[in-house]
């Protein structure tokens, strides 16, 4: 029985309740997180380790006038509890359901969306901006991790914050993750923070606030006892229980001046992010304040779920678990390996073999397979943090001194690096690879996740090798063969297990620009179609083709391998051959293969009319599964059979009416 949560329909309500009650409230909150997660999973960790600060901030401001920005925004699943989405939250990135992250478009608590680190500092200082440009009062609240400190774009925002707004509250929400350990010496910097006494202020003007609170004196002790506790357990360095939270630096001030203060906020903490008077005492007097403030608040991930606390890295992100012992199901005897293991597996096999190559990763070196280096190789391995545009200017930097680094981050966020790729790599000609995972649609995240405009944002750059693996076999053929190309080469390779070939011993050299003819016409004087299927809907074609020949057509299936360059010879070749191609590709169609297809057919005044198949030129949802998406949007088996249909006169009705193609 939820007593408390079940009264709460929206913010309004969390004002209603006692402290008491909203502790309460908290324990409910965290039994339906780990319940209402099990079946579908999510980023259980996070939310549960920021529970309390949730509700403090609903119980102290009011939004949609006030803003809550939220760094990521995949904690903000308490938030949604306790924004009028608390009947709809089982659905959470489900199909048809909430979105895993904070979306503009569902909510009017939601001001500001957001899927990567980095981002919530400048657009809470853009929204503190436009508020004095209004003469209005809101507040702004940034909410954002100590992760996001490892990412550039929080410090060019640092660097504004003092002299742009008189009116700014922070939040450094510190749990010591991002999604694997921090590191650098950010993190350790918060880590002195934490653990040093000179460190440690709660300014005199702050107590003198709490005291006249009802019951302040007793906050303040609880604040006494629990930082010590606190800190040991994140840290396992306890505080002396006679240290002050206020602290002199022997020069009458209030502790030695920190990072946050140098740039123009004034520096509070660090407290405990648990402690649910404490934070509402601290939110209450941060509203007062009439310069930028930062509270530096620790939390623990996964706090509440003992699974969660002893597997962090885990339960950040993770698919359906067991709600009483948070074990996950054993994948199935004969599953084929995951295409990130895979990877791992042949960048290790490959720096064996090859003294130059080292692995670079953002901080995901579970998420793109490093952690297979990291282990064997660790003198091989490099985690920049979550700083994408560093680590690709770093492997260029690698690469002048005769290195021959292998970056791997998700097609998605290699975005943020996109000047980096064109500047720094492509332009140098240098021999870094790009292994780009989650190519293609991440379905439970949504859009900002979905890796499906790489093709296109790397077409235009010249010197670039682009090439997209139908199975796992041919990814370790394709790394291999990046480590011998004296250009930058990017392989694009999708999310979840891989097709079940077997990997090779020894991967072997592909031919640059080379297209691999699997089944080509077989002279039977009927229709031929020749489809042309990248990477994973290469099986797609492959499947199709077989329905295709039932029906009388003579089929070709082509896999291209390669986006840039195509293979010239190989598409002329069947666009003269054939009566219809079929492109297929895991891409927007604006600008991806198929339209070098095109473009290419254009130039050899091939006349044969191209089928593409592919995603639309708009954000695609999130799903429960990336099959449910494909066959709403046509990237599929059927829609592939009555395309062809269509355009050679066998149509099925309504089959010009589908979806997906152009």
């Amino acid at each position: 029985m939820s007593r408390y949560l079940d009264m709460v329909d929206g913010p309004e309500h969390v004002k209603m309740l006692s402290v008491p009650q909203l502790q309460e409230l908290a324990g409910e909150i965290r039994s339906e997180l780990i319940e209402g997660l099990a079946k579908g999973g999510g980023h259980v960790g996070p939310n549960l380790g920021v529970v309390e600060l949730s509700i403090a901030l609903h119980k102290v401001f009011t939004t949609p006038k006030d803003k809550f920005v939220w760094d990521v925004s995949h904690q903000v699943y308490v938030h949604k509890i306790l924004t009028g989405r608390k009947i709809r939250f089982r659905t959470i990135r489900q199909t048809g359901g909430l979105n895993g992250f904070a979306l503009r478009t569902e909510s009017e608590h939601d001001c500001f969306g957001a899927g990567h680190a980095g981002t919530a500092l400048s657009a809470a200082l853009g929204m503190a901006a436009a508020r004095d440009q209004h003469g209005t009062d809101e507040n702004v609240v940034c909410i954002f991790g100590d992760a996001a400190l490892t990412n550039g774009i929080s410090f060019e925002a640092l660097n504004n914050i003092g002299h742009t707004t008189k009116k700014f509250i922070g939040i450094l929400n510190d749990n010591e993750w991002s999604i694997a350990k921090n590191v650098g010496a950010i993190s350790g910097y918060l880590n002195k923070l934490i653990t040093n006494p000179r460190y440690n202020q709660i300014s005199k003007d702050f107590e003198g606030f709490v005291r006249r609170l009802p019951k302040g004196e007793l906050a303040l002790k609880l604040a006494h006892r629990a930082e010590g506790g606190l800190k040991g357990a994140l840290t396992g360095v306890g505080l002396q229980p006679t240290t002050s939270l206020v602290e002199s630096d022997g020069r009458g001030g209030h502790g030695s001046p920190v990072l946050f203060e140098e740039m123009g906020m004034r520096y509070l903490g660090p407290i405990d992010g648990h402690d649910l008077p404490l934070l509402i005492s601290t939110l209450e007097f941060a509203k007062t304040c009439d310069h930028p403030i930062v509270i530096h608040v620790l939390t623990q991930k996964g706090k509440g779920f003992e699974a969660a606390l002893k597997q962090p890295e885990k339960f950040h992100g993770l698919g359906p678990y067991n709600a009483q012992t948070g074990e996950t199901a054993p994948a199935r005897p004969g599953t084929p390996p995951m295409y990130q293991d895979v990877m791992g597996q042949t960048v290790v096999k490959l720096a064996k073999n090859n003294a130059a190559i080292v692995g670079i990763t953002a901080a995901m070196p579970s998420g793109t397979g490093m952690k297979h280096l990291e282990k064997a190789m660790p003198d091989r391995y490099y985690d920049v943090g979550i700083a994408e545009e560093h680590g690709v200017i770093f492997a260029a930097g690698m690469a002048t001194m005769g290195l021959r680094p292998v970056v791997a981050i998700y097609s998605s966020f290699l975005q943020r690096a996109y000047d980096c790729i064109h500047h720094d790599v492509c332009l140098q000609d240098l021999p870094v690879t790009f292994c780009m995972d989650r190519a293609g649609l991440s379905a439970n995240d949504g859009p900002t996740h979905h890796g499906i405009f790489d093709i296109s944002y790397l077409r235009c750059f010249p010197n670039v090798v682009a090439m997209a693996p139908a199975n796992e076999d041919e990814l370790a053929d394709m790394m291999f063969t990046a480590t011998k190309v004296n250009h930058p080469t990017f392989i694009r390779y999708p999310r979840g297990t891989a097709e079940g070939v077997p990997v090779k011993d020894e991967p072997q050299l592909i031919g640059v620009g080379k297209a691999l003819v699997q089944q080509n016409f077989a002279g039977n004087g009927k229709q031929k179609v020749a489809l042309f299927g990248l990477g994973p809907m290469n099986a797609i074609a492959r499947r199709a083709a077989t329905l295709l020949a039932a029906d009388g057509f003579d089929v070709a299936v082509i896999n291209p391998r390669f986006t840039k360059p195509i293979d010239a010879e190989v598409h002329e070749k069947f666009g003269r051959e054939a009566e219809l191609i079929v492109t297929l590709e895991d891409h927007v169609l604006m600008g991806g293969y198929g339209s070098a297809v095109l473009e290419l057919f254009s130039e050899k005044a091939v006349t044969t009319p191209v089928v593409r198949i592919g995603w639309p030129d708009q954000f695609i949802e999130h799903a429960s599964t990336q099959d449910e998406l494909r066959a709403k949007y046509g990237l599929s088996v059927e829609n592939t059979v009555a395309q062809v249909k269509a355009r050679l006169g066998d149509s099925p009705a309504g089959a010009s009416k589908l979806v997906g193609m152009a």
